[in-house]
């Protein structure tokens, strides 16, 4: 069995399809756009409301533009009803989603 390396990035985990990004999301925003990580999760403010589903088809189209990956690739694991959510992102490593985010430059 080979062992991943830690990833530096408290809100990216490595999983066994690609990286699993731990996310905070806020609803009726008045613009999509990534706030910031947040504790050991990444904050995104969404403009869908919370309500059958539109914040969540909000969320996941912004990942796979801002990710460059199909929508398709992005999959809510855990957190479907709440503002905690665990989303996977199919092959994609958890240092190709942080560049990709922007997020490298926001580690301490």
């Amino acid at each position: 069995m080979v062992t991943q390396p830690p990833v530096p990035y408290s809100c990216l985990r490595t999983h066994a399809e690609g990286a699993l990004l731990l996310v905070l999301a806020q609803p009726r925003a008045s613009r999509t756009e990534i706030a910031g990580p947040l504790g050991d999760a990444l904050k995104i403010r969404v403009t869908g409301a919370p309500v059958e589903g539109q914040a969540n088809a909000e969320l996941c189209r912004f990942l796979a533009k801002a990710l460059g990956i199909r929508k398709s690739a992005i999959d809510i694991l855990r957190g479907d009803s709440g503002r905690h959510k665990q989303i996977l992102l199919r092959g994609l490593t958890p240092a190709a989603a942080a560049r990709r985010l922007g997020l490298t430059s926001r580690v301490s």
